[in-house]
């Protein structure tokens, strides 16, 4: 089979332009153009129309390039499998991570990978939960790691690594703090959310998955705030916090990592407390290269503090 023409379709399916298209192959205009005429020509199918410079996929298209995925999918499970069969120890990872976890795991995570597996490459990609999932169903990554949805997608499998507390966060000298009470299932004291009501909430946009627990949560126990604020940078979150500005919900994962200016005073919520499983993602039934599996498992003692 000419992988070349599924590769080609894809480009300028992606790009919907065959100039980019032909500039991301390391090809010329013309012999893109001419192989898109001569494919649809042995078709008798037109895979796109134009519009202006644009390329839009016609329905022909569009299932050429859904079954051009499955083909190509299928094609890097062989090769990684062919690769482990050999014992190489020559290959790619493609990993993916929320900014946040990047920042704090890559340091911990890549040096390790790389004297372990020195002649494999890492790339990594970087996005909220949501963007990731879509890497890994375009088969544009092999793993990605994050915190494991309240709705999972059929397609995907999740691999528990790490169970982690979401916590209450408020400023040391925050008033709220004498209503805490001691919570046996948690190192922190548990403190009712329905107490934040007046608080300021400052939260994570609705795309990112910390946002998203917390708010299935709140929505299952009929908890509403009303002076929220919204940010990406949990960074900022945490320094706010600190001040007083106002209170958030941020994984005890994250708060480790925090360069200490002023204390954050921390409480466990739910009953008996409120977690979440982190997980490495990736396609259901695809195959898992061994360099891959070791870079889950270094992953993985990134939490256990190996």
């Amino acid at each position: 089979m000419d992988f070349r023409e599924l590769t080609y379709v894809l480009a300028i399916a992606k790009h919907q332009n065959i100039t980019k298209a032909a500039e991301s192959l390391y090809v010329s205009q013309p012999t893109l153009s001419k192989f898109l005429i001569a494919l649809e020509h042995d078709l008798g199918l037109k895979l796109f129309r134009k519009l202006g410079h644009r390329y839009l996929l016609t329905y022909a298209g569009e299932r050429y390039v859904d079954k051009a995925q499955q083909i190509l999918r299928i094609k890097s499970d062989l090769d990684a499998e062919l690769a482990d069969i050999l014992k190489r120890d020559v290959g790619v990872v493609n990993a993916a991570f929320a900014p946040m976890r990047c920042s704090h795991m890559l340091p911990y995570a890549l040096p390790k990978f790389q004297a372990l597996r020195p002649n494999v490459k890492v790339n990594i990609f970087e996005g909220h939960s949501a963007s990731n999932d879509q890497l890994l169903l375009d088969g544009e990554i092999d793993v990605a790691f994050y915190s494991k949805p309240t709705n999972l997608n059929p397609l995907l499998e999740y691999e528990k690594l790490w169970e982690e507390e979401m916590l209450i966060c408020t400023s040391e000298d925050n008033p709220i703090g004498r209503f805490a009470q001691p919570n046996p299932s948690s190192r922190y004291p548990r403190l009712d959310p329905a107490l934040l009501k007046n608080e300021r909430l400052l939260q994570m946009l609705p795309a990112q998955r910390t946002r998203q627990i917390t708010d299935d949560y709140f929505r299952e126990i009929g908890l509403h705030f009303d002076n929220v604020m919204n940010t990406s940078n949990l960074p900022a979150i945490m320094e706010l916090v600190s001040l007083g500005y106002g209170v958030a919900f941020i994984f005890e994962s994250h708060l480790r990592h925090r360069v200490e200016t002023r204390p954050i005073k921390c409480y466990s919520f739910g009953e008996p407390r409120t977690t979440s499983d982190f997980v490495a993602a990736y396609r259901k039934g695809s195959y898992l290269s061994n360099y891959v599996r070791d870079f889950i498992e270094i992953t993985r003692q990134y939490f256990h503090g190996e």
